[in-house]
């Protein structure tokens, strides 16, 4: 736990933005339009992915964090990533991604999708080597942590399509059921090797079931399967625990729901209602919560005071008294300056709270 503070770290909610402005930040750009055209290697993107990576975990180490992600940076966006690494999974034409102006590459089930090597696994022991030869403050040493991302098996699902759908609303909703247990297997499977390389804490993106809340009961079997793999993981003398993260919908009426799912922490986006605030501190919340009170997706930075005052607010009403102050959403979609400026804002607050970053 950091030293007076009770118990509120500052952490990123997932990604970060792979370019920017400045000269270094375009290498990884030109890298991959060279590799389209054939002028240069999967090694050379590599090469350049692994730079920005670094940039973008010590730029995270800089403004203070204290949970920190590799940014997402190899990720051409949340479905196909994932997907695209399963057996019987081909990737197809790109999409609007939920309600957003952000495009993904819709997955195409040929069979069951089964994991028959990593998801995140190496992208997450490259970040922990890469952050572990990074200098950090003395107060903060072997303090920080690497969490790695998953995107969650509801959302890969509702977001996929099986070649073989039947017709009428049962059929399709059947189709969904299957597609998110078997998204789940490989997840939860997944979790398994993380908690075993030393993931302590893994956040798993399910942004669909907000919109979605007709399937309720299928995000919560499939939840449930990555529960069992999390609770193996214990018995087998590795911790870990899932952090579930919603955004880009209002979650208000949904909040009960939200918090009694099998996870350890939840993550909440504040940006898409304020109201949110009210309803936490009216019910309060029976586990930890991620408090995503500053918007991923507007570079405007929010009011330093204003925040802190939320986060007095909130605090007495989350059980334990732990939370995780971070962003709305990830920071892939901002420009490269405001997203630091947003993460380097989180350690104004909690020094304007506690007297120190």
């Amino acid at each position: 736990m950091i030293p007076n503070s009770p118990g509120l770290y500052l952490s990123s909610s997932g990604s970060y933005p792979r370019t920017g402005d400045a000269a270094e930040f375009q290498t990884l750009a030109q890298t991959i339009e060279a590799y389209d055209r054939g002028d240069s290697t999967m090694a050379d993107v590599r090469e350049a992915e692994n730079a920005v990576i670094r940039s973008a975990i010590a730029e995270q180490v800089t403004a203070g964090l204290d949970v920190l992600t590799d940014g997402l940076i190899r990720w051409r966006d949340p479905i196909s990533h994932i997907a695209g690494k399963l057996e019987n999974v081909r990737i197809k034409d790109s999409l609007r991604f939920l309600d957003t102006d952000f495009q993904y590459r819709q997955p195409v089930l040929t069979r069951k999708p089964t994991r028959k090597t990593a998801l995140v696994l190496d992208e997450f022991a490259f970040a922990r080597n890469a952050l572990g030869h990074l200098p950090t403050p003395r107060d903060k040493a072997g303090k920080l942590s690497i969490k790695p991302v998953l995107t969650g098996p509801y959302t890969l699902a509702k977001l996929s399509f099986s070649e073989n759908t039947s017709d009428g609303v049962a059929g399709v909703r059947a189709d969904l059921d299957a597609r998110s247990m078997a998204y789940a297997e490989a997840i939860a499977a997944e979790i398994v090797v993380l908690a075993q390389s030393g993931a302590e804490l893994i956040q798993v993106d399910e942004p669909a079931s907000i919109q979605h809340p007709e399937d309720w009961e299928i995000l919560e079997k499939s939840l449930a399967v990555l529960a069992r793999a999390r609770d193996k993981a214990a018995e087998a003398g590795r911790k870990t625990e899932i952090a579930l993260y919603v955004y880009y919908r209002d979650c208000v009426p949904l909040f009960d729901k939200l918090v009694a799912l099998p996870v350890d922490v939840v993550g909440l986006d504040f940006a898409a209602n304020a109201r949110l605030i009210d309803a936490i501190t009216s019910s309060g919340s029976p586990k930890p919560l991620a408090l995503g009170l500053l918007d991923g997706r507007n570079a405007r930075l929010e009011d330093v005071d204003t925040v802190g005052r939320q986060i007095e607010q909130l605090m007495p009403k989350i059980q334990g008294g732990r939370a995780y102050l971070g962003t709305s959403s990830g920071l892939a979609h901002l420009p490269r300056e405001a997203a630091y400026k947003k993460i380097a804002l989180l350690a104004k607050v909690r020094t304007a709270l506690y007297g120190h970053s």
